[in-house]
């Protein structure tokens, strides 16, 4: 059996991390907005995780609470009704 080794891109010298070669032009206008959308995504998954919540548990939440309000309502005593 014959097995073929073909290192990765970083791996490679004179290759960087990202898989452009030393020497090569690098529009950094282009790297830095590709840069802040990296970030943007990572930001937005970790509200995800935070702020997200499934239908099921917002109509659970708004079911609570409006049971709550009206057991408070109910328990109200009116200002006539006091002396």
């Amino acid at each position: 059996m014959l097995v073929s080794y073909s290192p990765t891109r970083a791996a490679m010298p004179g290759v960087s991390i990202d898989g452009t070669a030393m020497g090569d032009i690098v529009n950094l206008r282009k790297a830095r907005k590709r840069a802040a959308r990296e970030r943007d995504g990572e930001r937005a998954a970790a509200n995800r995780m935070t702020h997200g919540r499934t239908k099921g548990e917002r109509s659970l939440e708004a079911a609570r609470s409006e049971t709550a309000r009206r057991l408070l309502d109910a328990h109200k005593i009116d200002p006539g009704d006091a002396s």
